[in-house]
């Protein structure tokens, strides 16, 4: 592999809601930069970033694909991301790993749920962007509309840096506010080509509006670019680039260009922005870790101590398990030797990869800022951080939302029975938000995921990579239990039987958390009452508790547990007696606190045509939805409301039929809420009746 400057790489992500074209965006990546040399299409299933059986003839990205390119003297890491929800775990990870991202937005849609979803996801890694609105060619195209919506919606200071000529059927280039110059598209037999001329007459008195608006904000985010502004000097090309980098990497301003991915026009100028405006690793700043307590840094040094995070783990039927990794510092090289921080196990590198979606090509080392796989990480999955043995440390790992839909699965034959195990086994290392169990009364197999979607994909899986038969079962909602109330109890664990006894005592605080909180311990014993080394032993005590609910016997979510006070035996007393202790008390607290069932909503948004509205309206009440809002975008009305998952199963074929098929709509998962009480008691009875 050619030796490359660090300041030379660009690690982005693109990313966006569903059908916003990200994957016809980074196909377009790959040709014009001269990886591909023809052009894949999603919707001919040819797309070289699609390229799973299921990607392609579903039309849809499911999986996260990973590319390296060059453009301009920069090697580009690209990793193009799913748009439907199900695949939320696929945007999470690699969001990690990237420097900067490319936000793409329909201009017929502007903003949408998932691609609202995705920009949130970005906030919290604090994560450089830049904005593409797509498919300037579709009708009811509106770049200002778009725009408008990134700025409200979102609160982005989005700034354009190119403006459309023309839309819809006329679109025909661009206005570059940078060098105050036409791009103009030339549709020919044998593609796309661009030429530069002046700015239409017509448009020349807004882009010159826009170009100052654009010094203007630019100059409020940067210091030295304000003291051009305010000398009343006309920046240079290379001030005013300088100064929207600085801007654009510190998260105070997002650039905003437009395009049609799809017609070839906008990409070549994306691909400027990528290289002008999102961060070098050098950029960034250093990745932190902890170890024995300590919070510690690592730079993004070739020659510093390893710190690599592997993001993500793939099934491979030809080399077997392939991990991917990031590596932050130092150097990873085949046939070394590396520390599982995490796991505290040591782990051989086998060999090392640069990645093109499913093929793969082999290299002696991946230095920092590079993306790349490993073979031979058996024990490391999703989240887990390698490094230098001499200079340990573990990086933050990632959070992954939890399954809110089950199903069950019944093998065909005593030999998929025996394969199943093993194959869910593989399929739950690589997706965080997908488990597996057996149900302790029915013996039957459960899967969890994200949706009827994920589950699908799944149970596909299974029958083509794994050669594993199954029925599924009917999707049931995955439901939670909680508490109502606050509750205080105390309960001792004492037992003789002979020889060393058990003894323990605790005094427990039981209180319903905020939505969405999970599981909070609190340590408020004092004067040593009960010995530091046995807190732990409590902690763990509840949460296998809170694996089955009293209710309906569902795991328990949104709870504090404090623990006020207790006693020890200086004889009897051990971890396993607290642990047990810990178990009894939360039992007996939840009992006593009211436990209620939680059901997962979602929030929906349906597409449709205006003389449906009504009765896609009266469908959602019926469904015990509410309507958060209605508006008009590109002549359809978009409708917003928070449903319970329950009544979703079935709900495209349903909604194909009131529109005659002319409706669509997506869902993703919002919060838990509580079960009405008349229903809730007949699911608990339902889940609790013996099989």
């Amino acid at each position: 592999m050619q030796t490359r400057e660090l300041k030379k790489i660009r690690n982005i992500g693109i990313a966006a809601h569903i059908d916003a074209g990200k994957t016809t965006v980074s196909e377009r990546i790959l040709f014009f930069t001269g990886k591909s040399h023809r052009l894949g299409e999603v919707h001919d299933g040819k797309a070289v970033m699609d390229w799973m059986p299921q990607e392609r003839e579903r039309g849809i990205t499911i999986t996260s694909a990973a590319t390296t390119t060059n453009w301009k003297g920069h090697w580009i890491n690209v990793i193009d991301t799913p748009g439907h929800v199900d695949f939320t775990a696929e945007v999470e990870r690699s969001l990690r790993v990237v420097d900067g991202t490319v936000a793409l937005f329909c201009a017929v849609g502007g903003v949408q749920p998932q691609s609202e979803a995705v920009w949130r996801q970005a906030d919290r890694y604090h994560m450089p962007r830049i904005a593409f609105i797509n498919k300037m060619d579709r009708t009811g195209a509106d770049f200002a509309g778009a725009l408008a919506e990134i700025r409200d919606e979102l609160g982005a200071n989005a700034v354009p840096i190119v403006l459309p000529i023309g839309s819809e059927q006329g679109f025909r280039g661009l206005v570059d506010l940078l060098d105050m110059h036409a791009i103009y598209y030339e549709e020919r037999d044998d593609g796309v080509h661009l030429h530069e001329g002046p700015i239409p007459e017509e448009l020349l008195e807004g882009a010159r509006e826009a170009r100052e608006q654009l010094i203007e904000r630019a100059s409020e985010q940067d210091d030295a670019l304000m003291g051009v502004f305010l000398a009343e000097r006309e920046p240079t090309r290379a001030e005013l680039l300088r100064g929207l980098r600085a801007a654009t990497i510190g998260g105070r301003l997002v650039p905003v260009l437009c395009g049609s991915a799809f017609r070839n026009k906008g990409v070549r100028r994306l691909l400027d922005a990528i290289v002008d405006f999102l961060p070098s690793p050098a950029d960034v700043p250093p990745v932190h870790g902890v170890w024995d307590g300590q919070m510690m840094e690592r730079t993004a040094d070739p020659d510093g101590p390893l710190a690599a995070l592997a993001f993500k783990v793939q099934a491979d039927r030809h080399v077997g398990k392939l991990t991917f990794v990031r590596v932050y510092s130092g150097t990873l090289r085949a046939g070394e030797t590396v520390l599982n921080a995490g796991k505290a196990i040591d782990q051989r590198v086998a060999r090392l990869f640069e990645v093109h979606a499913d093929k793969r090509e082999s290299l002696d080392a991946l230095p920092a800022g590079d993306v790349g796989a490993v073979i031979g990480l058996a024990d490391t999955f999703t989240g887990d951080t390698l490094c230098d043995p001499k200079h340990p440390i573990v990086l933050e790992a990632m959070e992954f939302p939890a399954p809110v839909i089950d199903q069950a699965l019944i093998p065909e034959s005593r030999r998929d029975s025996d394969r199943l195990g093993s194959a869910l086994a593989q399929l739950a290392a690589e997706d965080p938000t997908f488990l597996a169990h057996t149900d302790t009364e029915s013996g039957q197999v459960v899967i969890s995921g994200m949706g009827e979607l994920h589950l699908e994909i799944i149970i596909d899986r299974l029958q083509r990579e794994f050669d594993v038969s199954v029925s599924p079962g009917r999707p049931q909602v995955a439901y939670r239990e909680t508490a109502s109330a606050g509750v205080e109890l105390e309960h001792k664990h004492v037992k003789q039987t002979g020889g060393r006894g058990q003894y323990a005592h605790v005094v427990i605080r039981l209180e319903p958390g905020e939505p969405g909180s999970g599981f909070q311990f609190v340590d408020r014993v004092v004067g040593g009452r009960i010995p530091r080394e046995f807190i732990p032993a409590v902690r763990r005590g509840v949460l296998e508790a809170m694996a089955e609910g009293p209710y309906a016997g569902c795991p328990v979510v949104d709870v504090e547990v404090t623990l006020l006070d207790g006693s020890a035996h200086d004889v009897d007393s051990s971890e396993q007696a607290f642990r047990v202790c810990g178990a009894a008390a939360f039992r007996g607290a939840l009992g006593r606190a009211g436990p209620c069932l939680l059901e997962p909503y979602m929030l929906l948004e349906v597409t449709v045509p205006e003389e449906y509205t009504g009765a896609v309206m009266g469908s959602i009440a019926s469904k015990r939805g509410r309507i958060q809002g209605v508006e008009i975008k590109g002549g359809a009305h978009v409708l917003r409301a928070r449903v319970p998952l329950a009544e979703m199963f079935g709900y495209s074929t349903e909604l194909r039929s009131l529109t005659s098929g002319r409706g669509t709509f997506t869902m993703h998962f919002e919060r838990y809420e509580a079960v009405p009480p008349e229903m809730a008691d007949e699911i608990a009875s339902v889940r609790r009746r013996p099989a």
